[in-house]
């Protein structure tokens, strides 16, 4: 537990003991859960605290996540980023979205015995999600670590994120490539990469993540910032599956 604390630390997160405690607590249910079902390939101690916990709540380096503001985790698998999120800024409301019932039951299961309040798990195709009224425009950000085109990502997220919000893609190094081919398309469904114009801020955010002691392999990551700025067409996400079989260009 000393571990998970002094890690956090090093990048600039305090943790209170039942932050630690509820990370402890995530991290055996889901090594225990990962035994019947594939949940993470990364299943060591040291690896998951900082491959998958610290990636996940980095994005706080960079934005103002504390207080009263909505996020929904598209694509979310096991948790990440929005449990971590959600332990670290226990005000914010998250909504974690995915497409396998089994995972959203897991995710439920965590949700009760950390429990997080305003944390909610949510089953369905994003594609499908997003033309619900209660979640279509909805969120200050919408944020994603599912492995997909940018210019995919984009038309399954913005949908989702309010006028004035965000949409915050994690990448690895190829998210660089990836933002040169989505550009048109995020103009398409609504974005402006690097956020609102007004307060434009730079749209990649680029880090290492590296625990030397810990011998865990450096990690080199990109946060991908594309605001919102007028309403996503109602056209858009196209049906289940289209987004990714045809990405817009």
């Amino acid at each position: 537990m000393e571990y998970l604390r002094t890690v956090f630390e090093k990048h600039g997160f305090l943790l209170t003991d039942q932050q630690v405690r509820q990370f402890r607590q995530y991290y055996e249910m889901l090594v225990e859960k990962n035994k019947v079902m594939n949940l993470t390939a990364i299943t060591e101690y040291r690896e998951v605290v900082v491959k998958h916990f610290l990636d996940s709540v980095y994005l706080g380096k960079y934005e103002e996540l504390s207080g009263e503001i909505s996020v929904i985790d598209v694509g979310t698998g096991a948790g990440f980023p929005g449990i971590p999120l959600k332990i670290l800024y226990p005000d914010m409301k998250v909504v974690l979205l995915d497409s396998l019932n089994k995972r959203i039951r897991f995710l439920q299961e965590v949700i009760d015995a950390l429990s997080l309040e305003n944390a909610q798990a949510v089953h369905g195709r994003a594609e499908e999600i997003a033309r619900k009224a209660e979640y279509r425009e909805q969120f200050d950000y919408c944020v994603s670590r599912a492995v997909a085109s940018l210019n995919s990502l984009s038309e399954i997220c913005l949908p989702f994120v309010k006028v004035g919000g965000c949409f915050v893609s994690y990448k690895s190094m190829k998210g660089m490539e990836e933002l040169e081919l989505a550009g048109k398309a995020i103009n398409l469904l609504g974005g402006c990469i690097g956020g609102m114009p007004a307060a434009a801020k730079k749209p990649v955010e680029h880090f290492i993540l590296e625990e030397r002691s810990a011998q865990v392999e450096p990690m080199e990551r990109n946060f991908i910032r594309i605001g919102k700025v007028k309403a996503t067409p109602r056209k858009y996400p196209r049906k289940p599956g289209t987004p990714f079989k045809e990405p817009l260009k």
